[in-house]
């Protein structure tokens, strides 16, 4: 199948490229550039829209696997079904150190019966923890926990996994000597390390240094994942500056952020563990409860303590972050475009179906942002820090993942009170050449295959 794609601006940062130019798509991949309208089987017209490279989200949450052995997939509620409605072609998952099953076993579930969007994981630590018998999340791991866990992220890293992921914050037992000892199998082909770090607002300093001076040990590259909701709460342009430092001292580290003003977690997570109140100077009402009997209302004391006793894994949102530290984060040349997205059979944050139609909208079309340093922070940057040489750009030979739409009209609907909601103003994802999404309604969930480095 020949594919055309013409008339349209085609935006490609990784390639420096902003012209009118035409795409011909072939066997799954770009396979001419060019002014002419040559021969094809298929023709679309993207005349007054944006090409672009398939956005690549590196910071998102997968869904579960299924008592059958498939990984969760229904249409509407699935996350990986909301990352396609968006845009997103290439997601990875097993991020903050949390991996639903073995991160290279869920790879082969991706290849086996294909899914709506290309997937890669992170080897999640937390995962690999528990499985070595450490079930005492505020506890150090024995010298024989700490190899075997070493011994299980190096095969996981060896069948395709992009990095290792922590979530310092969740498992605070962790010392330097598990961090470097997890960390280490990295090495062998220089893949990346990311982090929930361990705390966050006035602690975040301490925190980020802990994660940041393992990965300068090691020699390793860093991923600070999700400032916004670090260091969102007045702490932003000094946590920047630091990571700034340490870049310039020689360390290859970056962050990502989302572009919303407020956080999700589990209300059983340490987040909300004693002193979260004084450490976001403020009150229960602050969070917002997105499942069960108390789903859209915010908290009372009694009501938070009654949830957390009964209802650990609750999903929750957060309101204490600030807007001019999430702008000043998404505004600076080294932070990236990543959702955290995490849905549990449809309830969350509206970020899983709503962050990269809204930076678009919210950021370009305000004039927060240039159109082009938001599709690279959305395309090339993630795909480039992934080590994935054929995502997050259109040259010739590269993967026909692509994203058309009109700049004037895209916008996020996802809302708190209703986080499924798809965008607006997307024409076409394809995936492999292939539509997969058209007007952010799903043709085909069943292209996306596992993405190894």
């Amino acid at each position: 199948m020949r594919t055309l794609i013409y008339g349209g601006r085609l935006i490609d940062p990784a390639n420096r490229i902003d012209s009118r130019l035409n795409l011909l798509v072939e066997n799954g991949r770009v396979s001419r550039v060019t002014s002419d309208l040559p021969e094809a089987d298929r023709r679309i017209d993207a005349t007054g829209k944006i090409v672009c490279p398939g956005f690549v989200d590196l910071h998102m949450h997968e869904d579960p696997v299924e008592a059958d052995g498939r990984i969760y997939a229904d249409e509407q509620k699935a996350i990986f079904n909301c990352m396609l409605r968006m845009g997103v072609t290439t997601a990875i998952g097993g991020n903050c150190g949390l991996s639903c099953c073995n991160p290279a076993d869920y790879l082969d579930l991706v290849d086996r019966n294909g899914l709506a969007v290309n997937v890669g994981m992170l080897a999640g630590h937390a995962y690999f923890r528990e499985k070595a018998g450490a079930s005492d999340k505020y506890s150090p791991v024995t010298p024989a926990q700490r190899a075997e866990m070493a011994a299980g992220i190096a095969d996981a890293l060896n069948r395709g996994c992009l990095g290792v992921s922590y979530g310092i914050r969740y498992i605070p037992g962790i010392d330097r000597n598990e961090l470097l000892a997890t960390a280490a199998p990295c090495q062998k082909q220089g893949k990346l390390i990311a982090a929930h770090v361990r705390s966050d607002a006035e602690e975040v300093f301490d925190a980020a240094r802990e994660l940041l001076d393992t990965g300068k040990a090691l020699g390793l590259p860093v991923e600070v994942s999700h400032i916004g909701s670090m260091a969102g709460f007045g702490q932003m342009e000094r946590l920047l500056a630091m990571v700034d430092s340490y870049r310039l001292q020689g360390l290859d580290v970056s962050c990502d952020c989302y572009p919303y003003y407020a956080f999700s977690t589990t209300i059983g997570s340490t987040t909300y563990d004693d002193g979260w109140l004084d450490r976001y100077h403020c009150g229960y009402e602050v969070v917002e409860l997105c499942e069960g009997r108390y789903k859209g209302q915010r908290c009372t004391q009694e009501i938070f303590q009654a949830v957390r006793r009964e209802e650990p894994d609750c999903i929750t949102v957060c309101y204490v972050m600030q807007d001019r530290d999430v702008d000043l984060a998404l505004g600076h040349p080294n932070v990236m475009l990543a959702s955290d997205g995490l849905m549990d059979h449809g309830q969350g944050h509206p970020r899983a179906a709503g962050t990269f139609p809204r930076l678009l909208a919210e950021f370009v079309r305000s004039g927060k942002l240039e159109l082009h340093a938001a599709i690279n922070m959305m395309t090339a940057m993630p795909a480039n820090r992934l080590g994935l040489a054929q995502k997050g750009r259109l040259n010739v030979g590269a993967d026909a993942d692509i994203v058309i739409f009109d700049p004037g009209r895209i916008s996020d609907r996802a809302t708190f009170a209703e986080p499924l909601l798809a965008p607006v103003g997307i024409d076409y994802v394809l995936i492999g050449g292939e539509i997969a999404a058209k007007d952010c309604r799903i043709v085909n969930q069943n292209l996306g295959r596992s993405v190894r480095t």
